[in-house]
């Protein structure tokens, strides 16, 4: 499921207050990332994807938790697939 608006390939537009959660697994696996719109709009994640959260390079709000963190927006970016399955946030 994916329904981010595409900027370009293996990019896409992440809205001023989405939140990303992230389910990190042991290294060398593959963990989740669930892409919400905004948190408080109680609607349906917009994409799930299988792999990993690289990096951030926008403003957001990191929150660590037991199964990984929650990456909340400040500002519009862009996700990016840099390698398959490997992500970052700009």
């Amino acid at each position: 499921m994916n329904h981010l608006v595409p900027t370009a390939d293996d990019e896409w537009h992440l809205p001023n207050h989405a939140r990303i959660v992230v389910y990190d697994r042991e290294a060398g696996d593959r963990g989740l990332l669930t892409i919400y719109d905004c948190a408080a709009a109680q609607k349906p994640p917009t994409a799930q994807l299988l792999g990993t959260l690289e990096s951030i390079d926008a403003s957001a709000e990191v929150e660590p938790n037991p199964t990984g963190r929650v990456v909340k927006l400040r500002e519009e970016a862009t996700l990016e697939e840099s390698e398959s399955g490997q992500f970052r946030i700009r």
